[in-house]
């Protein structure tokens, strides 16, 4: 009698991995929010090819991994070549984000994540954005870290207050927030001082990672690119950090 198929404890895995056929199906068959199915490479076995079909038609983002990998990511429970990456809260929409902002009669403030991969960054950014009063924060669907438990713990509970929008394309966005009358604000090397550009109106603040700053084609995207100054001998801030400032620079005008 084989092992049954069960989710391994936080200890081994991480409280956002659930393993196992059943328990994965089970989950995508719920409508509970998937961000990442992973699958054994080649193994298309019994229920692992509609799990993944249905996982697709959801939108959900399919990986397949060694399955050595997906032994270790398992932390030896029984996978059954299957585990699913489970969002630590339900992911909300850039529409409701704005009427969200009209609802309360102000203009919309939104904060955009470009490939930002470190849990820790986007869980302080959550959480800052809840203290600045930020309508909504934007993530890309691939290249970046997604809404793990991880980043809810983070934010202190902000995940909670702040919906957070996980979108398949990010230029895209920008393109249709601009659009609605969002002005967006790229935070980068080699712009304006941060403290000598105005941020009335509506307002999206994009945020890259620390490494690559923000992409190529996001930064064509903004209107206006603003650095803050950086006297020492690092040239670049924490992601979250930088973010922080930035918010409350945009609050002064509101």
């Amino acid at each position: 009698m084989g092992k049954p198929d069960i989710e391994t404890t936080a200890e081994n895995r991480g409280e956002d991995l659930l393993i196992g056929r059943n328990a994965v199906s089970e989950a995508i068959k719920s409508g509970r929010e998937i961000d990442t199915l992973f699958v054994a490479k080649g193994d298309r076995s019994g229920s692992i090819g509609p799990i993944i079909g249905k996982a697709k038609q959801n939108g959900t983002v399919v990986k397949e991994v060694d399955r050595r990998k997906l032994d270790a990511m398992c932390g030896g429970g029984n996978h059954q070549g299957v585990a699913a990456r489970v969002a630590a809260h339900e992911y909300s929409d850039v529409d409701d984000m704005l009427a969200a902002a009209q609802q309360r009669g102000e203009p919309p403030f939104l904060i955009i994540c470009d490939e930002i991969e470190d849990p820790h960054n986007l869980g302080a950014i959550i959480r800052s954005a809840d203290a600045c009063g930020a309508h909504g924060v934007i993530i890309p669907k691939r290249r970046g870290v997604s809404l793990t438990y991880a980043v809810g713990k983070v934010s202190a509970g902000a995940v909670e207050y702040v919906p957070v929008a996980r979108v398949p394309n990010l230029a895209q966005t920008i393109d249709e927030l601009k659009a609605k009358g969002l002005w967006i604000y790229g935070a980068d090397m080699d712009g304006e001082r941060w403290d000598k550009v105005r941020y009335d109106g509506p307002v999206a603040l994009v945020i890259g990672s620390e490494g690559r700053g923000i992409s190529r084609l996001v930064r064509d995207k903004c209107d206006f690119i603003v650095s803050l100054p950086m006297r020492g001998r690092i040239n670049s801030l924490n992601a979250s950090v930088a973010a922080g400032i930035l918010m409350y620079e945009v609050i002064k005008y509101r």
